[in-house]
């Protein structure tokens, strides 16, 4: 009987350094197809949103198009047609939208 559990015993160790493995085969999976490309695109949002200037097109989050205006601070004012501007936050404007609009002229 002694001789059975010890024969079972180093079985038992590998197979959990194998769920060990699994587990960190796993989350290193989730960190480069999920987490990665969530933090680059934050830091491309970032960006973009830091680097608007007085004359580019952009689209906000509610699908407001416009040129923008000026910019003093963390507020954009869009010019939606000549003499109508409405006053938004940066972090109102999206870049994916923006980009769309971009392209397609």
């Amino acid at each position: 009987m002694l001789n059975y559990i010890l024969a079972q015993a180093p079985a038992g160790g590998a197979g959990i350094l194998g769920q060990v493995f699994l587990f960190g085969s796993i989350i290193l999976i989730m960190y480069f197809f999920m987490i990665r490309p969530q933090q680059k695109k934050q830091k491309e949002t970032k960006k973009f949103i830091e680097e608007i200037k007085k004359g580019d097109e952009v689209v906000t989050i509610g699908g407001i198009h416009g040129k923008v205006s000026s910019v003093e601070g963390d507020v954009v004012y869009i010019e939606l047609d000549r003499g109508l501007k409405v006053k938004v936050e940066k972090s109102a404007i999206s870049l994916d939208f923006s980009k769309k609009t971009a392209s397609t002229k």
